[in-house]
């Protein structure tokens, strides 16, 4: 090789320390923002418990490995022969032998710590593994077939695996190792067809190889453990028949043979011939292959698949029995009630029906967005999310109501291309403002008009200009932590320094909460500043010694980052919370290793057409719903709370982290009584209860009596589709309750059939909470399913009339959501019709309720009407009062909802009498015109008509706007 000079040596060193510090470099940077941001949350413990773990186990995985490698060079190289035979001017090894001679220190410990470091690398990612092995819990249940507790194959075997598999790692880089070392160095001679082996080479690989080999045999001994997750069944996750009488005896045997094979290697340290060793590898070859493999699919074959209904019923039962514990859908969380699904229902029956009938949902929040957006937003940068939430809360009368609700959020994306400089982004326009809620049950109406032909949410705002005071009161408005922002914000400045973030078009705002790093140092605004690759966090003089920067700010962001063992469901929401506007969420522990529970791919099964954040494809068998987080809208404070105080995994969790995860007795009544139950853990539950409702084994194996999950009429077009219905959150009274409770549905169908079976629903009230109501309906009537209904519904001639309505090019029909209720005795199926002019900055409006029973469909523009329709006179009095005036009828400014399609009045701007410019004179007697449209078509029930009308209205709308200056 060639000789370096002193200069050459020094560069290549400064290089390497450059290139070095540039890899590093970003990497220490975050991971000192990470240090920073666990301060700021309070959390810092977990940061550094996470790391010394990851850096731990990188140190022991790389010395155990290294150091194993490392001696068996060391042996290797010092049992070389003394005298190399030459093979002649020509022999290819010479170099080999005098480089590694020259350098033997330097290869002896450098190889070995390079692979130990890469070893390490890969090892640490396997912390968690660690963790819970030395913090396990038990499950006080044992599995049926080694009456080992569940804890051992949940925590103990993962752990025992991977050692396994690091030893397997350690032996055959050694082997390969030595075998290299002795081929260099003369140990191993190959000549003609023969080959010479020294003594301390053949020790050396013997004892190697049969370490190998013994390890296998504990490998064996494992395998039978991991057969009570085999999925040979395309039915069901466990062990089968075949895996117990033929799999499981011949582990034991294999397992006996790698042992005599493994004494067979270690023989050749004192024999001197191989052949027993190699005789003893090929008997463990052909065992693998006769006993491992050919007898197991004879038994397979002639024995079990022609008496498989009998073979697998043991098998089939302890799959049931493991997955209902596993998935929390045991018997007795579950109310089952044989229900007649009746169809003929008096109107004075459903008059009577007040917990139900009264509270039906006509706001659907996964349309409505564009409204809240339309007539709340009030400016650009502010935002509501794509789906909006449903939660509960108290009226006026002090009776439970579900409402729509949202937070007011800031959305810097949308800012204009004048607004989006730097400053702007991120020290400005900081912060959202205001919680907005509109009842689920009800929209405003009309006065002076035959019908109720209701468009708009009767909407309340808690925001910055009333002072929180609005229906629901707040004491801080203000949101700096939420779904939509995505920027960091700096906040703060010096003593004194005049407030500079946007709050109202008239005043500005300091942030004064705990939230935030402080950045008042040079030292941290430079570590921020190489973090984003923004100068401007260096260079601007607004930043003071009080300054603070906020980021990661959406709340399932905070609390990924401080519970990364926690899967999250994939829907936040906001409540108040004793006057503080909170994200509650739900986390979820999950398993993959649960014996005999059935495997399923959780993205899957938590799936439906509603979308949202969908979850991994892992395969899982086990979860529980065991903690609720908050995340304080104002100061990002995270806060984790134990919800089931028996879940194993999560006590596992708590000895890893003491202290993060508080009791189940801090949380407050007001917080539990905003606790839903979450949608993914419910979609989860519902699939595997399609076919876990079943008890007898044979039943199973036939799939008598399965179910499935319905598909969404909306997007599935009445044909199978892999868009299941999504459930949906209602405030009803199934008829196991006393009062109407708040509770998340789901209709299920036959097995490939459309008609249904059962209605499902899970409480979310907190004396109740997680308690299922599982309506059976009879197997010898056909109920329709939700495709059924939304077929005949769409065919009926009242609706077939306003086809109009779908072929009109200024307008689009939207279904609402599908809602199936149970009303004395039968099924009552609710959907709300949104039309929305296909102009731009337009929004859905409520149209027309349709409702289904008993096959007879009710079209109208109110749901009490529609009701009426179906059942008779008086059967919507309920329904009629639940939409009734009052002081739900009014904003929180005081001012009456719109009226006729009229949009409310803007901030800043004021009701006024016959405006004196022509332009805008002209455009008030256009909108008049287009008002007195929507009127006659209202009254008429023709929606073309009244699409058109709307249409006209908005272009009015435009052009008074501008005619006002107003810009839009």
């Amino acid at each position: 090789m060639p000789k370096l000079s002193r200069r050459s040596r020094i560069l290549l060193i400064l290089g390497a320390v450059v290139l070095v510090a540039l890899i590093a470099g970003s990497r220490l940077v975050g991971t000192y923002v990470d240090w920073l941001w666990f301060g700021e949350v309070g959390y810092r413990g977990i940061f550094t418990t996470i790391v010394l773990t990851r850096i731990a186990v990188w140190a022991a995985v790389g010395a155990f490995i290294g150091g194993i490698l490392a001696f068996n060079l060391w042996l290797a190289y010092r049992k070389r022969p003394v005298f190399v035979p030459m093979g002649g001017p020509e022999d290819p090894l010479a170099r080999y032998r005098a480089v590694v001679t020259e350098r033997s220190k330097l290869i002896g410990i450098g190889l070995p710590v390079i692979v130990g470091v890469i070893a390490g690398l890969a090892g640490q990612g396997y912390w968690k593994t660690v963790q819970l092995f030395f913090n396990s819990a038990s499950f006080g249940r044992t599995d049926p077939q080694f009456g080992h507790d569940i804890s051992f194959y949940t925590f103990e075997l993962p752990f025992y695996r991977w050692l396994l598999a690091l030893g397997f790692v350690a032996v055959a880089l050694s082997f390969i190792g030595a075998l290299v070392t002795h081929y260099i160095f003369g140990g191993i001679r190959l000549a003609g067809r023969s080959a010479q082996v020294s003594v301390p080479a053949r020790v050396q690989l013997a004892v190697l190889a049969g370490i190998f080999v013994l390890l296998k045999a504990v490998d064996f001994f494992f395998d039978r453990y991991d057969l009570l997750l085999s999925q040979r069944s395309d039915l069901f996750t466990g062990a089968t028949y075949t895996d117990l009488h033929a799999v499981m005896p011949s582990k034991l045997i294999l397992m006996c043979i790698a042992l005599f094979c493994a004494v067979a290697f270690f023989a050749a340290v004192f024999l001197r011939n191989l052949q027993i060793p190699a005789l003893a590898t090929v008997l463990l070859v052909l065992s693998s292959l006769v006993v491992g493999a050919l007898w197991p699919a004879l038994l397979q074959q002639f024995s079990v698949e022609p008496n498989a209904k009998q073979r697998e019923a043991q098998s089939i039962q302890r799959n049931i029995n493991a997955t209902r514990q596993a998935y929390g859908i045991t018997k007795n969380k579950i109310n089952e009630v044989s229900y007649k699904g009746t169809s003929n229902v008096s109107a004075e029956e459903v008059a009577q029906d007040e917990g139900t009938i009264s509270n039906i949902r006509l706001l659907d929040p996964t349309l409505l967005s564009e409204t809240f957006t339309q007539l709340q937003q009030q400016y650009n940068f502010y935002g509501f999310p794509d789906e909006l939430d449903i939660d509960r809360y108290r009226n006026a009368q002090g009776e439970l109501q579900d409402y729509l609700v949202a937070v007011r959020g800031i959305n810097t994306d949308g800012l204009a291309a004048n607004q989006q400089s730097w400053i702007n982004r991120h020290m400005v326009y900081t912060h959202g403002n205001g919680f907005v809620t509109a009842p689920a049950d009800r929209v405003d109406s009309v006065p002076g008009e035959g019908a109720d032909v209701g468009s708009y949410p009767v909407f309340s705002m808690s925001d910055v200009s009333n002072n929180g005071k609005g229906r629901i009161p707040v004491d801080q408005p203000r949101v700096y932590y939420g779904e939509l922002v995505q920027d960091y914000a700096i906040v703060g400045g010096d003593p004194g320094a005049a407030p500079r973030e946007y709050d109202t078009p008239n005043s500005k705002y300091t942030y004064k909460g705990e939230g935030g790093v402080a950045i008042g140092n040079w030292f941290k605004r430079l570590t921020y500043a190489a973090y984003y690759g923004e100068r401007n966090i260096l260079f601007n003089q607004a930043i003071g010694s009080e300054s603070k920067l906020i980021h990661k700010r959406n709340p399932r962001e905070r609390v990924q980052e401080v519970a990364p063992w926690l899967k999250l469901d994939g829907d936040s929401y906001p409540a108040v919370i004793n006057g503080e506007v909170k994200w509650i969420l739900d986390g979820y522990t999950t398993l993959n290793n649960y014996p005999y529970s059935q495997l399923t791919s959780f993205g899957q099964a938590s799936s439906d057409s509603q979308g949202g954040p969908p979850q991994p494809d892992q395969q899982i068998n086990y979860i529980r719903n065991s903690v609720k987080i908050t995340v304080d809208a104002y100061d990002g404070t995270v806060t984790l709370y134990t919800v089931d105080q028996q879940d194993p995994v999560l006590k596992a969790w708590k000895g890893i982290f003491p202290g993060l995860v508080k009791p189940e007795s801090a949380i407050s009544p007001e917080l539990r009584q905003h606790f839903r139950y979450p949608t993914d853990l419910f979609n989860t539950q519902r699939t595997m209860l399609t076919q876990y409702h079943v008890d007898d084994p044979g039943a199973f194996y036939s799939n008598q009596g399965f179910w499935q999950v319905p598909s969404d009429p909306h997007t599935s077009g009445g044909n199978n589709s892999a868009d299941k219905q999504p459930p949906y959150y209602v405030l009803a009274q199934n008829p196991t309750q006393n009062r109407p409770t708040f509770q998340l549905t789901s209709s299920l169908t036959a097995l490939r059939r459309p008609n249904l079976a059962s209605w499902v629903s899970v409480s979310s009230a907190p004396e109740t909470y997680g308690q299922f109501t599982l309506l059976q309906l009879p197997t010898n009537t056909q109920t329709p399913g939700p495709v059924q209904v939304q077929r005949q519904m769409e065919s009926t001639p009242k609706v077939t009339q306003d086809r109009t309505l779908f072929d009109n090019p200024g307008v689009r029909p939207r279904f609402g959501n599908l809602l199936t209720l149970p009303v004395q005795g039968g099924l009552l199926y609710v959907e709300p019709i949104y039309i929305q002019p296909s102009s731009e900055n337009t929004y859905p409006q409520l149209a027309r309720v349709l409702t289904y029973f008993g096959g007879k469909v009710g079209y109208a523009p109110t749901l009490g009407e529609s009701l009426e329709q179906v059942f008779g006179a008086g059967a919507g009095e309920q329904a009629d009062t639940a939409a009734g005036s009052g002081d739900e009828q009014q904003t929180e400014n005081g001012q009456q909802p719109p009226q006729d399609g009229q949009q409310p009045p803007q901030d800043g701007q004021q009701p006024s009498g016959q405006p004196a410019d022509p332009e805008v004179a002209q455009a008030v007697s256009d909108i008049q015109a287009a008002l007195d449209r929507i009127r006659s078509a209202q009254q008429s029930g023709n929606l073309g008509e009244l699409g058109s009308a709307f249409q006209q209205l908005e272009e009015a709308t435009r052009r008074f706007e501008q005619a006002q200056g107003s810009g839009g």
